[in-house]
Order: C-alpha cells, then structure tokens, then sequence
C-alpha cells in the first residue's frame, strides 16, 4: 500500500499503520534479502503487539515494551530465544519507521501529531542466553541461533550501506558466504577456495539454473592424498537467489574480474580461512552466542537440520563427502523436540500393531 500525499484516507490509522507493515515487507525483502517466511513472522509479532497495546506505532513507548514482556514472562511459556526473537521484531520495525530514508517520522507528525521512537534499548530487552541440553562441546546452531546470526549478518550490510561506510561490500560479501557454508555444507577451506565457475546445473533440477550443484575442488584430504573432490547437490533453494544476487551484483563492484576466486578481498586477494574465523567470532560475540560456536558449526547444523527434515542420512554423508556413515553420525546431533516427535511416532506405530 502507497500513501499519497495530500489525499483524506477513510479509516486513516489502520490505513497508515498497513502502510507502514507493507513498507517494512518491501524494505526487508529488497534490501536485506530476507526469506517471506520470516518476514511474515515478524509482522505476525507486530502485529500481536498492536493488539497488546491497543495502540498505532506513533504512539509506542518504551513502558508498552515492558507491560509486553511482563505479560509474556508470566505466562511461563516463552523462552530466552523466543522472547528475544519477538523483541527483535519490534526493534527491526521501530527502526524502519525513524530511518529518515522512510519519512515516516515527517508523516506521522502531519497527519497525528507525533511520530513513531525506538522503544527496545539495552536495558529492556533480554540478554543473549542460549542453552543446549547436549554436549557442550563443538555442536550445531539451533534453528533459532542460526536465524539469530543470519538476520545479524544482514544487519550489518543494511548498517553499512546505510551510513555509507566502508566495509559494506565486505560485509555482503561474508553475509553471502556464512550462508553458502551452510546451505552446502561447507568447510572453511572448501569455501575460501570456491571459484566462481564451481556452481554448475543439475539437469534433474532445472528451476536451480547454473546453481544446481556446487563441485568442491579442495575437499578434506587424507594422509598422503590430494584433496578429495566432490558435487554437493543444491537442496536448500533460498540460498540460490542469494548466491545469484551476489555474483550478478556485489562481486564486479570488487574490481579484479579476471580473478576467478568468488569471494575476493578488497586488495583483489582471495579470501583466506583465517579471515572467515575472524568475520565469524566478532558476529559470534556481537551476539553474545557461546564460543564453542566457531565455523565448522555451520557444517554441524547443514548435517543436523537435514536430517532432522527428513533427509536420507546416506544422501547427506554423500554431500558432505564423509566416506564413513560413523563421521556422519558424529556430526549430527538432533534436537530433543525431534526426538521427541521420533518418539511419538514409535509410539503410535506400537499401538497400531498391538491393535
């Protein structure tokens, strides 16, 4: 929905207030490359807010935030994560409407007076605890955490291009390439040694075009071997449209396009390992996640979240090229809501049977 100027709107607060959620949509869609999933999420949290208040954005403010929280928190049924999932949507929203990109400050105040604030701060908002139930050593990301790092990288190149600093072509840049470790299951190495030329068709996937299946040229090598290369088919669609993106339009802004590395550096290098730790941890501790979270747990949860989907566990050794199903096994690490729907469901089966 369009405002437009000048012209009476019939029912102006509700109009203005879709308004507003349409605008969001569009901004986070275009600009950050966001999945309509987790945009609709977060307007469902909005939206639930609105409803809490009984109130329009304008009018917003910080005490509404925490009447919310206190109503939440008594309920006893939220988590950490969820709580912190549902702030962050009233953050990212409240934040779009004072960017003075958006004017939306300037149309409040014409048509009611007052205009929207940030009503999430530090002093508000639930700190970043997160818990796992199982080793606490090297372990996949949960759903939650992964979403949690992925909207923090996007974050951080709406930042840059925003305050048109430096930095915001590096940053798209290793947005792109946390989420290729996990969409294909990459090692650190096997990323930071990509070609462009590496992504190829799948004739058995044609809707994918050239990014059917990525060959990994510099696989994990034995003892005494050369590295072992592999195709690693594309099973996550919504990581092609980011990759395209990127090579279509973030890439030749680098320069250096003779060069045939995919992620360059800003002296025309190619991107090294230590550079991909180093991008990782200071994201990782920006948030506050554990600092046993390191790369290779992107791998961990490529693993884990397709088995966990329902994924072949043979189909998935294959694709993270283990020769042994037992590395595999080692890598996977499920969720206790899995389990506990895989419990249910022999259960069921046992009760079919005895019936």
């Amino acid at each position: 929905m369009e405002l437009v100027s000048g012209v009476r709107l019939l029912h102006e607060e509700d109009m203005v207030f879709e308004a507003m959620l349409s605008g969001w949509a569009r901004q986070q869609r275009g600009g950050r490359r966001l999945q309509p999933r987790t945009i609709q999420s977060r307007a469902s949290v909005v939206q639930r807010f609105h409803v809490f208040t009984e109130s329009f954005p304008w009018h917003w403010r910080a005490a509404d935030m925490d009447a919310w929280m206190t109503e939440l928190l008594s309920e006893n049924g939220y988590s950490d994560s969820t709580i912190r999932q549902y702030q962050g949507a009233i953050r990212g929203f409240c934040d779009y409407l004072i960017d003075a990109n958006y004017h939306w400050v300037e149309e409040c105040e014409t048509r009611f007076g007052t205009h929207p604030i940030q009503i999430c701060h530090e002093w508000n908002t639930v700190s970043h605890l997160l818990d796992y139930e199982g080793d606490p050593g090297r372990r996949p990301f949960t759903r939650q955490e992964l979403q949690q790092f992925f909207d923090y990288c996007d974050d951080r190149v709406e930042l840059a291009v925003r305050s048109r600093r430096k930095g915001a072509l590096a940053a798209y840049r290793d947005a792109t390439l946390f989420k290729v470790m996990y969409a294909w299951g990459l090692r650190r190495t096997e990323t930071s040694r990509l070609d462009v030329v590496d992504f190829h068709r799948n004739a058995q996937a044609p809707e994918l075009g050239s990014f059917g299946m990525l060959h990994v040229r510099y696989g994990k090598r034995s003892a005494g071997s050369a590295p072992k290369r592999r195709e690693v088919l594309t099973v996550m669609p919504w990581c092609v449209e980011v990759v395209e993106d990127y090579i279509a339009n973030i890439r030749p802004r680098f320069g250096f396009t003779d060069h045939p590395a995919l992620w360059l550096t800003e002296r025309g290098g190619r991107l090294k390992p230590r550079e991909i730790n180093s991008r990782f941890e200071d994201y990782r501790d920006a948030l506050g996640l554990p600092k046993e979270l390191v790369p290779h747990c992107l791998r961990h949860s490529y693993v884990t979240h397709q088995v966990e989907d329902g994924t072949d566990p043979q189909f998935v050794q294959h694709q993270v090229g283990h020769e042994y199903q037992a590395t595999t096994a080692v890598y996977t690490s499920v969720s206790g809501d899995f389990m506990n729907t895989m419990m249910r469901k022999a259960l069921n089966r046992g009760w079919e049977q005895e019936n």
